[in-house]
């Protein structure tokens, strides 16, 4: 009997087929004008209700329901915008320096205390209590504190805006790591995995979703520790803005200020679900309904 060989067998041009966890992974895929539909049904209710208030702004203003030196026009204050854009691209620039500064410490600060609470029982029963009570602490009311200890420069803003934005990203990194299924761990340690690598394999990955929605509620609270740490002491950023116009009684500069430090707000946090939507495609919230998708 004749073994044909090799060479006489036709190599197949055809790929393989795919197998059905990437078949189901394209088929999963929006394509993008799904994504702008789902972009546009997302959006527009939000965008509806800004606009309906930016209407019944202007309505209250231009029948003077109220005095002009109390609530300016929308168009007095985008006027004192269009005035003195320099001006407040400065402050702006400032406040945002320090927002974000404030904000990566932060995270950093915050993941770290996280690993270090979940490893030890101990440390997690000493610090909890002590992140609760500096928590409940109003921060305008220690801001001059770090005035007089550190000086009127960028640090007692980024220290305010630190400790705001630490106590979300620890509890909800706390919280990733301890919702880990313990069925995966000991399946894991069943097939020998090591310590480090059922961390990097498991517990990180299923604490990333935690993880930020802790970070998005805090950018918008490092926003607002650097603005309080600016009310104290300070000669440049938003928070000056709002403090000198508040004392000249200058209300179209103050809603201005006020305008756009909403606005650094909302760009941190959609900056931080667009991270999100990379580091996390396989979340199951995304995973089963596309219309969260924002990109």
């Amino acid at each position: 009997m004749v073994t044909p060989s090799r060479s006489s067998t036709p190599e197949s041009p055809v790929r393989p087929p795919e197998g059905p966890a990437e078949a189901a992974a394209e088929r999963a895929r929006p394509s993008t004008a799904q994504r702008f539909v789902a972009f546009v049904e997302r959006s527009w209710r939000p965008i509806a209700l800004l606009a309906a208030l930016f209407v019944a702004w202007w309505v209250v203003t231009a029948a003077e329901l109220v005095e002009p030196y109390l609530v300016p026009s929308p168009g007095d204050t985008f006027a004192a915008i269009a005035e003195a854009p320099d001006y407040f691209w400065q402050h702006t620039w400032t406040t945002t320096y320090e927002t974000l500064l404030g904000f990566v410490i932060a995270t950093a600060i915050g993941v770290a205390s996280a690993l270090v609470m979940v490893q030890s029982p101990t440390v997690e029963k000493t610090l909890y209590p002590l992140l609760l009570f500096a928590q409940v602490i109003p921060k305008i009311a220690i801001a001059p504190l770090f005035v007089v200890w550190l000086g009127f420069g960028l640090g007692p803003k980024i220290v305010v805006a630190v400790l705001m934005a630490f106590f979300p990203v620890v509890i909800s990194m706390v919280t990733g790591l301890k919702s880990v299924d313990p069925e995966m761990l000991e399946l894991s340690a069943t097939m020998g995995a090591k310590p480090g690598q059922t961390f990097w394999k498991i517990r990180f990955p299923a604490s990333l979703p935690h993880l930020f929605s802790g970070l998005k509620v805090a950018a918008t609270m490092a926003v607002t520790g650097a603005v309080v740490g600016e009310f104290v002491g300070a000669d440049a950023g938003l928070g000056y803005v709002i403090l000198q116009a508040n004392g000249n009684l200058d209300t179209p500069v103050l809603f201005a200020g006020l305008l756009i430090m909403s606005v650094l707000g909302v760009l941190l946090f959609a900056l931080v679900e667009w991270l999100e939507h990379l580091v996390l495609p396989w979340h199951a919230s995304r995973r089963a309904d596309t219309v969260t998708t924002t990109l």
